[in-house]
């Protein structure tokens, strides 16, 4: 029986590689994809999603969403992954239009309809937060939320402490990770290093592997390889979406994972948008500060999942797996 789930999206580069696996595997049914703006504008990234899924040969729904974040000023990631947020490839248009319903309505009836439905975030948080405050009930309908964000305990990516998709919009991160939703916190600091796609196997997958898909998948990823190399001084190609859609696809990927007290910072002048991990446990014994911790489980215990560690063979052979399947 395949995995009914959903993905929320600011469809660029990384994104449509993680879109590209979930279509292509067989255990899941991507029902819908709704689009945020982040990487790129809510309708270039709209394009991206429903580009990607004609190019593996699927019929999946597109519902564009928030355009801006809740409070803040919508700041793009196109620096890093082109204009047209595909490493400047500028495919064609796709054929299917997207949908007349609002990503937020779609979100809360596609969980609704769907008891057990996984959710994927692969952008800035904006239309989750959307749904869940105008529909909380639907948090029980969701089996897990696996979301590639933030960045725990470690350095950030877009500022020294945080990571851009929460960065973005802070105050919906917030929303969500306070909201009951089953969260699997997948993040940056799991998809770089070893992780990370090199010269040498991007050679191979062009050279060697040969297919469609293996070329879109380094393809659609030549300004964010560039700017990887130049701004973070990373080598190859990171691929936090499709690390966090490996994750949803199958767990036992995780090595290391613990649950902990997670709170979005808010407010700090330098710290906006980190992920404050309890790693320690400490938001138990801290009394004095303990209006600031709110459970969100009835019991009081940590309610968010942290992934530390992953297999990097497996993720590896996990992406290899999915580029050198034939599209129907």
């Amino acid at each position: 029986m395949t995995r009914k789930m959903i993905i929320d999206t600011d469809t660029a580069s990384d994104d449509a590689v993680a879109i590209m696996m979930a279509l292509m595997e067989p255990d899941i049914e991507v029902v819908a994809m709704t689009i945020v703006a982040g990487n790129v504008n809510v309708k270039q990234a709209s394009i991206n999603a429903r580009y990607t899924a004609e190019l593996c040969g699927k019929e999946v729904p597109v519902y564009e969403g928030a355009a801006y974040p809740l409070m803040r000023e919508y700041y793009s990631a196109e620096f890093f992954h082109g204009p047209d947020g595909m490493g400047e490839m500028y495919y064609p248009d796709p054929k299917r239009p997207a949908e007349k319903e609002h990503a937020v309505s779609a979100l809360i009836r596609y969980i609704e309809e769907n008891p057990g439905i996984i959710l994927v975030t692969l952008g800035p948080m904006t239309n989750v937060a959307l749904a869940v405050v105008q529909a909380p009930h639907i948090v029980k309908n969701v089996s897990r939320c696996v979301v590639m964000g933030g960045a725990a305990n470690t350095v950030g990516n877009i500022t020294p402490a945080a990571e851009y998709n929460i960065w973005v919009d802070p105050e919906a991160a917030s929303i969500c990770f306070r909201s009951g939703l089953p969260i699997e916190m997948a993040g940056w600091e799991v998809c770089r290093g070893a992780a990370n796609i090199v010269e040498e196997e991007m050679r191979y997958y062009k050279e060697v592997i040969d297919t469609p898909l293996s070329h879109f998948t380094i393809d659609c990823n030549a300004s964010a390889l560039k700017t990887n190399q130049e701004w973070l001084g990373d080598p190859g190609i990171g691929l936090p979406d499709p690390i966090g859609m490996a994750i949803a696809i199958d767990p036992s990927i995780v090595t290391r994972k613990s649950k902990h007290f997670v709170e979005i910072e808010t407010e700090g002048t330098f710290t906006r948008g980190m992920t404050v991990v309890d790693q320690l446990n400490v938001a138990v014994h801290d009394t004095d500060n303990v209006s600031m911790w709110k459970p969100v489980n009835e019991d009081g215990s940590p309610h968010i999942t942290v992934c530390w560690e992953i297999n990097v063979a497996q993720w590896k052979e996990m992406l290899e797996r999915y580029v050198r399947m034939t599209v129907d």
